[in-house]
């Protein structure tokens, strides 16, 4: 490998808010913030989703409508028919 051509790979602390989950992972990702975890500082990524909170993972899933966008309106409005 050439040398001073990759970026710097080391322990970064990412932090799923939906979950209020943290995660200490090797990575190359650059951050400007840092946070203390576990008595060492760390830089620190915050992220929306990650396996602590996805569905896929958590086995929880989210019930949708089956019914269609026309169906729906005529259920709603179903009382102001002539």
């Amino acid at each position: 490998m050439r040398p001073n051509i990759h970026p710097e790979y080391r322990e970064v602390l990412f932090h799923d808010t939906n979950a209020n989950a943290y995660f200490v992972i090797g990575s190359t990702l650059q951050s400007s913030q840092s946070k203390e975890y576990e008595g060492k500082v760390y830089p620190y990524v915050t992220l929306d989703i990650s396996s602590a909170s996805h569905p896929f993972y958590t086995g929880e899933q989210r019930q949708t409508s089956n019914e269609g966008r026309v169906a729906s309106f005529n259920k709603r409005f179903a009382r102001f028919k002539r």
